[in-house]
Parts: C-alpha cells; sequence; structure tokens
C-alpha cells in the first residue's frame, strides 16, 4: 500500500507539474487578473477603501436571519474569508517556503495583487446571474454564470457541468480532506492524540452543522471567522515584533529568492524561478482562491442593492486572506529563523514549522504548539463548512436538492478518511482537481468581462441597478 501510495504520488505530481507549471494554468490565472484590473482600470486599488468602509458598516452579530432568501452581506463574505482563510495560510505557505524558497512569497503577493480584480469579477456576475433551484432556495456561482450567462447553449451547459463535477471533487471531498489531515497532524503534534480519533470528532461536529442547512453554516462563520482572525492577526504580530532585529534579513530573503532563488539557503534544494513561481502562485491559489470559482458561491447569495457592493467586499477578502494572514504566518517563521535543512532535506516541514516559529516566544514550547494547534483547528474546520457549501451549491445544481443528503454523508465520510492520509498524496490530489476546475470559470469570466465593465460602469455613474438591463436572454 505504502509503495502505491508513493507511486500515485508521483503521477499526480507529475501532472500538476504541467498543469502548474510555467506555461498553462499559471499565466492563465495571472492573466486574467492582469485583464480584469486593465479593463476595470484597477478596481482593486480604487475601490479599496470603498471594500473596508463596506466591511466595517455591515459587520454584526445579530443581523438578518440567513435562510432560502441568502445570507446578509457581511455573512456571504465571511462564508467566503473562512473558505479562503484554512490550511493554505498555515501548511500551505509554508510547503511553498520549502518547495519554492523564499521568493515563492513574493509570487503569491503578485498572483494575490492581480487576484483581488478576478475576484471582484466573479463577486459581481455571481449576483447578476444569481436565480432559485427547485426547492426555492437563492442559489448561484459559476454553473449558474456559465450556463446562463453563455446563453444557455450545449457548450455552456457542458462547461457548467464539467466545472460542478471539479468543485465537488475538489473542494468538497479532496479539499476537505486536507483540511482534516491538517487538523489531526496539529493535534497529533500538540495533543498527541490519535488521528483517527481526531477524524471522528471532525466529522460527527461537520456533519451537525452540515445537518442545519445555510442558516447553519451563515451563523458559525459570521461568529467563528472575525474571532480567530484577531486573535492569530494579534498573537502572530507579538512574535514577529521579538524578532524584529531579523526582518530586513527576512525581506532580503524574499526578493532576493524571487529572483535568484539559488541565493538562498544555501541552493539546498536546487530552487529556480520558475520553481518559486509554480509553488507560489499554486499555494497563493489555494489560499485566496481568486479565480478558481469557490468564493462567488457565498458572494452570489448576499442580499445587496447592486453587485458591485459585494464585489468590493470580494476584493478585501483575497487581501485579508494573503496581505494579512498569511503574511503573518509567513513572517513569524521566517524571522525565526527556524528553517533547516540536513542532506538537502528540510528538518521539519507543514505545520510543525508554524508551531515551532510559534513556540518560540510565546511562554514556552508548549503553549505555541497547543496555539497553533488550536488557530488551525478554527481555520481549517470553518473552511470544511465554506467548502461543503460550495460543493452544496454545485450538487443543486447537477441533481437539485434530492442530492443533498448523499452528499452530506460522502463529505462525512471524506472528512474521516482525510484525518488519515498521508499529506503529500492529499496535497498532489487538491492541486490537480484545483487546477481543472479553475479552466470552465476563467473562461466564463472572460467572456462574460464585458457585463462586470458595465455594472461597474453604471454603478459609478449613479445609475440604478435593473438586472434586466445586463443578463443575457
Amino acid at each position: 500500500m505504502e509503495a502505491f501510495l508513493q507511486n500515485l504520488t508521483h503521477v499526480f505530481g507529475s501532472i500538476n507539474g504541467f498543469v502548474w507549471g510555467p506555461y498553462f494554468l499559471i499565466p492563465l490565472l495571472c492573466g486574467t487578473g492582469m485583464f480584469f484590473t486593465l479593463r476595470l482600470k484597477g478596481v482593486q486599488f480604487s475601490k479599496f477603501g470603498a471594500g473596508w468602509s463596506r466591511l466595517f458598516s455591515n459587520f454584526s452579530l445579530k443581523g438578518e436571519k440567513a435562510g432560502k432568501h441568502g445570507m446578509s452581506s457581511f455573512q456571504a463574505v465571511a462564508t467566503a474569508i473562512a473558505a479562503q482563510v484554512g490550511t493554505g495560510n498555515l501548511v500551505g505557505a509554508m510547503t511553498a517556503l520549502i518547495m519554492g524558497g523564499p521568493g515563492a512569497i513574493f509570487w503569491m503577493w503578485l498572483a494575490a495583487l492581480a487576484g483581488m480584480a478576478t475576484n471582484f469579477a466573479e463577486a459581481c456576475i455571481a449576483q447578476v446571474y444569481k436565480t432559485k433551484d427547485n426547492s426555492g432556495q437563492t442559489v448561484g456561482g459559476p454553473a449558474y454564470y456559465i450556463s446562463r450567462g453563455l446563453g444557455n447553449t450545449g457548450f455552456s451547459k457542458f462547461l457548467a457541468a464539467f466545472f460542478s463535477v471539479a468543485i465537488i471533487l475538489a473542494l468538497g471531498f479532496m479539499g476537505n480532506m486536507v483540511q482534516a489531515n491538517s487538523i489531526s497532524d496539529a493535534f497529533l503534534n500538540a495533543f498527541s492524540l490519535p488521528t483517527w480519533v481526531t477524524g471522528i470528532g471532525l466529522a460527527i461536529i461537520a456533519g451537525i452543522i452540515f445537518m442545519g442547512g445555510v442558516k447553519r453554516i451563515a451563523s458559525v462563520t459570521e461568529k467563528v471567522v472575525p474571532l480567530m482572525a484577531i486573535v492569530y492577526i494579534i498573537v502572530g504580530i507579538i512574535v514577529i515584533i521579538m524578532n524584529a532585529s531579523n526582518i530586513p534579513a527576512m525581506f532580503a530573503m524574499i526578493f532576493k529568492g524571487a529572483f535568484n532563488p539559488r541565493s538562498v539557503w544555501g541552493g539546498a534544494l536546487g530552487f529556480g524561478i520558475g520553481r518559486a513561481a509554480r509553488y507560489g502562485i499554486a499555494r497563493g491559489l489555494f489560499s485566496n482562491e481568486a479565480g478558481m470559482g469557490s468564493t462567488p458561491h457565498a458572494h452570489a447569495v448576499a442580499n445587496v442593492d447592486n453587485p458591485v457592493e459585494q464585489g468590493v467586499l470580494g476584493i478585501i477578502a483575497v487581501f485579508i486572506d494573503t496581505f494579512v494572514v498569511l503574511n503573518i504566518t509567513v513572517f513569524t517563521v521566517l524571522s525565526s529563523g527556524i528553517i533547516k535543512f540536513e542532506n538537502g532535506q528540510p528538518v521539519m516541514k507543514g505545520i510543525q514549522l508554524v508551531q515551532e516559529a510559534f513556540s518560540q516566544h510565546l511562554f514556552g514550547h508548549t503553549f505555541g504548539y497547543l496555539f497553533i494547534a488550536i488557530c488551525l483547528f478554527f481555520f481549517a474546520f470553518s473552511t470544511i463548512i465554506g467548502w461543503y457549501y460550495f460543493g452544496e451549491t454545485n450538487i443543486r445544481y447537477l441533481f437539485g436538492s434530492k442530492g443533498l443528503m448523499p452528499y452530506k454523508l460522502l463529505v462525512v465520510i471524506f472528512i474521516f478518511l482525510g484525518s488519515l492520509l498521508k499529506i503529500d498524496l492529499v496535497w498532489e490530489l487538491v492541486d490537480f482537481f484545483n487546477g481543472i476546475m479553475v479552466i470552465p470559470n476563467l473562461i466564463s469570466l472572460l467572456l462574460l468581462s464585458g457585463t462586470v465593465a458595465a455594472v461597474l460602469r453604471d454603478y459609478n455613474a449613479g445609475k440604478p441597478y435593473d438586472v434586466n438591463n445586463y443578463i443575457r436572454k
């Protein structure tokens, strides 16, 4: 079995080497972000302030209840951030550092900067083409703006179905295996808790929330997301300040590693610019999900007067994920100087690196490990909730509400299995399924870019929003 898993990991690793290589998804994702940056005249910069203003003005833990009619704007962005801020901000960032070098972080930043414009477009177009399913539930996302926005043709229906299948596998099943795997690994390191015990606990809690539907999902995310982000950011900043003398060298490593990777860490793994870019952008996508087509499912069901009002929150969601939370992780680890290699292999990797970095100053070794284990639980578990919801929306698209119960049960099973599987294989599977789901989403976004531009132009001109002015008949 061990040999089989190793061979399977190698096969998917080879495929991902092409999919996430310099000639396919990387230029497609970055190019799409640059395209929307130009077509929308730097919307991620011009609407950046408006996004923050709307985020804080809509913050509420006692607002409207989510249900068939949708969610509040804040609940929607909280659900989106819940999905974005997960293991990609902890384990994924460390994978990028080890496999791509510190220069990978620079490429994460660039990809996120362009991705802010892409995420704005995703949120806007999802709002335009949202609808109700056969049970009266408000739904939206790529499958809906692909099938309805591209003319309801055979081609658009194929792309929509392809996307739905891919995201169900990528996030609902494989992606949630990654989240469960990271939680069980962290709890093993911190509490010596067997992975199967953690897996059973995760499966039970997740199942209870899934059964509560969109109302319970929104209720959990709107409370958990702000709390977990604030606590992690504050403690991370304290650790970075304690390592302040290492900060200049840390930034030097990042920028030097982006353009001369072999000069860092003694060329321990033979880094190259292509390798740094591949892991930086791939892990950046897994973290902030811009262009992937996942977060539009949450933004689509927000109750807003104009799609731009939710689009600006898409910009902020990517910023919070990458430039705030992910940077806290990276800066903490790099400033701690704990990354070491022996015989070309890292002494530590994954979540253990983060736990070790936080344990340097936080009241001793034990507290650091416990703190990160708890943080990762909330990060990863909130992502499980968000990703489940995204998959559920596509189950509704493919099978209607009758497909929900089998989906709920399968996700719970995958969560348990994910806590037991070897992480290298799980990451390769996620990279693969993430890659193939990006394709139909970006195709539709580019074809519908004129609608996004028109919505933004009319909003800036103060024209009242009427969906019939934009939706294709």
